[in-house]
């Protein structure tokens, strides 16, 4: 019988205080995702990837600026950016957001459009 991996959430690797990583390529799998809990005003800067990405808001608000179009999505929504087109979001709610973001990718590439990393 095969042996089922678990990475359990103390082991993904928190790579801002907002967000952990889950890149794929070290479990052997061609998918990453970001697992975001944020505070109010929170949210990375400006950036696009090679590759499209997926967002699933689980808990509290999230206004996405996804190509120069504004979007707000609650618990439950969907919101896919576009391979290559810019992106960013903020928690514009008054709690806590948590979001899953999943990127095609074994491993992330990240191109910061306004000079942040």
């Amino acid at each position: 019988m095969a042996v089922v991996p678990i990475i359990r959430a103390g082991e993904v690797p928190r790579v801002s205080p907002t967000a952990c990583l889950f890149e794929g390529e070290e479990h052997g799998v061609g998918v990453s995702a970001f697992v975001v809990d944020s505070t109010p005003g929170l949210g990375p800067s400006l950036h696009a990837h090679p590759y499209a990405e997926v967002f699933i808001v689980h808990e509290g608000e999230a206004t996405f600026c996804v190509d120069g179009d504004r979007i707000v999505a609650a618990p439950g929504d969907i919101v896919i950016a576009p391979a290559g087109r810019p992106h960013r979001f903020t928690n514009t709610g008054p709690g806590r957001l948590r979001m899953t973001s999943i990127s095609p990718a074994g491993r992330t590439e990240t191109t910061w459009l306004d000079g942040e990393a």
